[in-house]
């Protein structure tokens, strides 16, 4: 049975992210594990199931597209050797120099960029612009060129690019320096990324944007300019040791054998082993995640990319085809049968909301034909899925009002002739409030949070 760990330190603000029903996917997971399993998470995003297994003496598997993905797992994952790594204090210490080095050459850049001072609306957005506009400015780039300091030559992608945007140039500068200092330890990989991970966890809550990079807020009224203020004022460096802090008082327990790859889903199905419990999250609605989240891929790879739009994106993005409405049914089919070629077994999750582009009676269907290589009529049995879901849903809710979880066995309705199977199709609901990260005026909403189970019938 596998245990749930205590005390996973968030690493990052995502959009999605399973941490607050973790205990629930953990659930789902444990109808189907069996003894020495591997678990692979197919889309691990923000790597929070990492951290949730991390206590259990299994093989894990952490895949996701984007590269840094596999940064989180590993931190989650790694054995770390406290009595050799550097303090959180000396990290910063260290940053610190390399900041002094800005100080000194970009002084007058460092001064325009002061937020300790007294603003109206007109002055601060002239603040704003001037940083906005470091990307373009040919004698900002010329000191650059000309700078005797390696850290500087090496180290000045967010500074250029982004300052002034999401964080301000200061911030950016400090960004820049903690990233040359994970270089400095590149051959530590577990304190690598654990420098790599209390920086973006740094960039997370210090940015002022509402959660995610998909665009930054500007200030078109004082109380928006007051609200962003709030942010341009924090300190990077505090926010760094306290996460640093929090993983060495809390990671002691990383049992896991990990294996990361940051792999289309197709191609990672293809090299994990067969009989694998695969738990899937894909991002099955029209908000494409390299969106929100390409300034992580940016600082992960450090690789100065071509960065075009508003809101600065790599030109280089990926595009799921779970996030594009022609490709979503396709996608979770070649999902299905690449799994089921590979002799696994499967937890999915679903939310049930208007903002998905796949009904969960059309992935009822999907799953249950796929997996038991059997084909129904399309139109008839959608309706009945979704009638059969509701029904159910409603009787075992009438049968004891203070359930905490409903299911419901497609099998029971698809089997009509009672013929052999070789997986059961079964559902897990439970209501979730979920965070819309800011896109909405409601903090919060109220979602059917739904586990898909796709396991091996023993005979």
């Amino acid at each position: 049975m596998l245990v749930l760990s205590e005390n996973i330190p968030s690493l990052v603000k995502y959009m999605g992210s399973k941490t607050e029903i973790i205990n629930y996917v953990v659930r789902g997971l444990n109808e189907v594990h069996k003894e020495n399993q591997a678990v692979c998470d197919l889309f691990a995003g923000s790597s929070t199931l990492a951290g949730a297994l991390r206590s259990n003496n299994i093989k894990f598997i952490s895949n996701d597209i984007q590269i840094y993905s596999s940064i989180f797992t590993k931190t989650y994952l790694s054995q770390f050797d406290w009595n050799v790594y550097p303090t959180a204090e000396d990290i910063v210490k260290d940053a610190e120099q390399i900041v002094e080095s800005w100080i000194n050459e970009f002084n007058y850049y460092w001064e325009k960029s002061n937020y300790e001072v007294e603003f109206n609306l007109s002055k601060f957005n002239e603040v704003e612009k001037f940083q906005q506009d470091l990307n373009e400015d040919e004698q900002f780039y010329n000191t650059i060129k000309n700078s005797s300091k390696e850290e500087i030559l090496r180290y000045h992608l967010f500074a250029k690019e982004y300052s002034g945007t999401y964080w301000s140039f200061r911030q950016c500068v400090w960004i820049d320096a903690f990233r040359c200092i994970a270089d400095k330890y590149s051959n530590i990989e577990p304190l690598y990324n654990l420098i790599l991970s209390c920086t973006m966890y740094a960039m997370a809550y210090n940015s002022q944007s509402t959660g995610h990079y998909a665009q930054y807020r500007k200030a078109e009224k004082d109380s928006s300019m007051e609200d962003i203020l709030i942010y341009r004022k924090k300190s990077m460096s505090e926010f760094f040791i306290r996460k640093y802090n929090e993983i060495k008082a809390n990671m002691i327990d990383n049992n896991c054998k990990v294996e990361t790859y940051s792999l289309s889903y197709e191609d990672c199905i293809s090299q994990i082993d067969s009989g694998t419990l695969v738990y899937a999250d894909p991002p099955y609605c029209s908000v494409h995640y390299s969106r929100f989240y390409h300034i992580l891929e940016t600082f992960v790879k450090y690789d100065y990319p071509k960065i075009r739009y508003g809101g600065r994106y790599r030109t280089d993005r990926h595009q799921s085809p779970f996030c594009i409405l022609t490709k979503v049914r396709s996608a979770f089919k070649d999902m299905f049968i690449n799994l089921k070629d590979n002799d696994c077994e499967l937890v999915l999750s679903y939310s049930n909301s208007s903002t998905c582009m796949i009904t969960l009676e059309t992935i009822l269907l999907d799953a249950y034909c796929i997996f038991n290589n059997i084909e129904l009529d399309e139109e008839l049995y959608l309706s009945n899925i979704k009638s059969y879901v509701e029904k159910e849903e409603q009787s075992q809710i009438y049968r004891d009002i203070e359930i905490d979880e409903i299911n419901i066995n497609i099998n029971s309705l698809l089997n009509i002739d009672n013929i052999n199977l070789n997986y059961e199709v079964t559902l897990k609901l439970f209501e979730h409030y979920h965070s819309t990260m800011g896109r909405t005026e409601e903090r919060k909403k109220n979602v059917l949070e739904t586990l898909i189970i796709v396991k091996k019938i023993n005979k």
